[in-house]
């Protein structure tokens, strides 16, 4: 495992890739509403992602055709946009990232379309609680696995379970590199994290079992009893004493 440390230097670039990262979920986030479809969603992140002088990440990395990963009710992560027309009640997950001057920026969240049940509205909830308790793990000191143990307590104290197929990850110079960040797993163990460290942190949580299914795009991941599943993601960097959350939305 090579884990790379950031200087100052790069961090600031890659704070600046991820503040196109949420130029963009902002403008979808905007534009969202029962009607549009998933491939509209996806030209109006590029267009945003373009017109800040950033590329988009996803588009082209291993052979994938889109600027965003979609993932609409029981989709998990990693869908294709098309198009599919998202109706009033649905709720999707927008993962996206951004390159900048060789430097990446890496964030996703699960929105709702229109009026979303309770059960869907509390899934939202506990994700993002998930992904904020593994963030406040994240100091100089601790080791990874308290990130993915504060995430799996946090999810399954509330009756759901997190997909243990896909993990999160280091990012900086490349968009995925050391060390994989799982969403499970007891605490004290793996690297230590350090000041420069930068991790996208990435909780998928389902309202039924962990497991999952892709669909002979061999892209789209889908829970495999038909579940509702969310996914919440910030790029955060170590730095002394704490951590700066990069990917941080705009508070409205």
């Amino acid at each position: 495992m090579a884990i790379n440390f950031r200087s100052t230097e790069e961090i600031a670039k890659l704070r600046a890739a991820n503040r196109m990262v949420v130029a963009a979920h902002e403008r979808l986030s905007e534009i969202l509403a029962p009607g549009i479809s998933t491939i509209e969603l996806d030209r109006e992140a590029e267009k945003t992602i373009q017109a800040l002088g950033g590329r988009p990440s996803f588009k082209g990395y291993r052979g994938f055709p889109a600027t965003l990963c979609v993932a609409v009710n029981d989709q998990v992560v990693h869908g294709i946009p098309d198009g599919t027309v998202l109706k009033d009640g649905d709720i999707i997950g927008l993962d996206l990232g951004v390159e900048y001057e060789g430097y990446y920026g890496d964030a996703a969240r699960t929105l709702a379309v229109g009026s979303i049940s309770d059960t869907a509205k509390r899934l939202l909830k506990v994700t993002e609680e998930a992904l904020n308790k593994g963030i406040e793990k994240a100091v100089p000191g601790g080791h990874l696995s308290d990130i993915s143990h504060a995430v799996q307590v946090h999810a399954e104290s509330a009756g759901y379970s997190v997909v243990t197929s896909f993990v999160g990850h280091g990012i900086g110079t490349s968009p995925h590199e050391d060390p994989q960040v799982p969403n499970y797993g007891p605490p004290g163990r793996g690297p230590i994290l350090r000041k420069g460290m930068v991790l996208a942190i990435e909780p998928m949580v389902n309202t039924g079992g962990p497991n999952v299914r892709v669909l002979d795009d061999q892209w789209t991941v889908l829970t495999e009893d038909g579940g509702l599943s969310a996914h919440f993601e910030h790029s955060i960097a170590l730095v002394e004493g704490g951590c700066e959350i990069l990917s941080k939305f705009n508070v409205k």
